[in-house]
């Protein structure tokens, strides 16, 4: 499968982003057939670069996770000829990106919107940062960490009685990654109807709020603030980790009337299904206290992976608490390809998630290994009409590399 049969086969991307939301955002461009040409900083490149150990040869790892699917270039933007350059790459682009966070910066170095959007009025323009282009923390700037605490996730995330917890990845700056994209394929599609583009403006602050999505629905029903729970879910019981005799923890989705039948005639107590106490979810939720000490007694008589057996059978769903490695190991998951593997010319194979995205007539494509720091430049300076004279001034001037 060819990268033009792909859905974004055909649209130009230019990536003036660093760090994880924008280019994660690009790669998912990428992997649905889009050109990205990844700009960054000669010599010093994407700060991902240099976020470190783990490296696979002198590459990060951070870096390579979320960088395939590109084309990169070295740019200096501070150089006039840095930005006249800029300016034809846009003059054909469908979709430019930055998270630069003041408007300031972004009109210092000419990639503003109104100074693009006059270049073409067909560009997607996407400002991605911290707290948006409006408001009292416009221009503030922002990161994953702050965004999850800021948001109210992190008070509710952890042990009941232990310390506010961050989520182990940048769920921040993947969620904002995820709705820009969502927002890029809305531009295009009213692109369509209208020929016009559009100015998209992407918070990692908001993004990560819309994890709160039932919670916040309870706060604005109640007027009091979710406490912390633990694994324990606030409106499904019994839905949370129980442990097994063998010393194996796994996941129980009791998730409604039905599957509670289900769980009490698998386990040989049928008895709890006709208790009053149990009989519905709003029931269970109220005697939680009750309840729970028995369900967990329940699961300590057998080993985990015979529960799993027999439960998924029953049709309860559960799962195993995997570690990493035996996610990353799981049959199903390798049989399905999320694991996408590519040839990098000088660190051999390198091994990514794919895009969990599954189109039956215009598959995805994994085509590019993450770009070396300015591996395409003089290839898309070429495009642009630059001649070979052209290319080396830039080069000695220290504004292409």
């Amino acid at each position: 499968m060819t990268s033009e049969s792909a859905p974004l086969s055909g649209i130009k991307v230019v990536d003036q982003t660093q760090a994880l939301a924008g280019p994660y955002t690009t790669m998912i461009l990428g992997d649905l057939g889009a050109d990205v040409i990844k700009i960054e900083k000669p010599g010093i490149g994407d700060n991902s670069r240099q976020w470190a150990p783990p490296t696979i040869g002198d590459q990060s790892c951070y870096y390579l996770a979320v960088n395939r699917n590109k084309r990169g270039i070295a740019l200096d933007i501070r150089a006039e000829s840095g930005r006249a350059f800029m300016r034809r790459l846009v003059k054909d682009a469908d979709i430019f990106l930055t998270n630069l966070r003041t408007t300031e910066a972004l009109q210092r170095h000419g990639i503003d919107y109104e100074t693009l959007r006059a270049i073409t009025r067909r560009l997607i323009y996407v400002s991605i940062s911290g707290y948006g282009r409006s408001g009292p923390r416009a221009g503030q700037p922002g990161y994953d960490l702050v965004s999850q605490a800021e948001s109210g996730t992190v008070a509710l995330t952890g042990a009941v009685d232990g310390a506010p917890m961050r989520f182990p990845t940048p769920i921040a700056d993947m969620t904002c990654g995820l709705f820009t994209v969502i927002g890029i394929l809305a531009a295009l599609r009213a692109r369509d109807q209208s020929g016009s583009g559009q100015f998209i403006d992407m918070s990692l602050q908001e993004g990560q709020m819309t994890w709160l999505a039932n919670l916040a629905g309870e706060y604005f029903a109640t007027d009091a603030d979710p406490p912390r729970r633990g694994n324990r879910h606030p409106q499904v019981v019994p839905y949370e980790a129980v442990q097994a005799s063998d010393g194996d923890w796994f996941m129980l989705g009791v998730a409604s009337d039905n599957v509670w039948g289900a769980f009490c005639r698998q386990v040989g107590r049928e008895d709890l299904a006709g208790d009053p106490r149990f009989q519905n979810n709003a029931d269970r939720i109220a005697n939680y206290d009750a309840l729970l000490p028995i369900v967990r007694e329940i699961i300590r008589g057998k080993p985990g992976n015979e529960w799993l057996r027999e439960l998924r059978a029953a049709g309860v769903p559960c799962g195993r608490i995997n570690t990493v490695a035996e996610a990353l190991g799981d049959p199903h998951v390798i049989e399905r390809g999320f694991i996408v593997e590519l040839e990098h010319p000088a660190l051999g194979l390198i091994k990514s998630l794919a895009t969990p995205i599954h189109l039956a007539d215009t598959p995805l494509v994994y085509r590019r290994h993450p770009p070396r720091l300015g591996e395409h430049s003089d290839e898309v300076a070429a495009e642009l009409g630059y001649n070979s004279d052209e290319i080396a001034r830039l080069r000695a001037d220290g504004v292409l590399a």
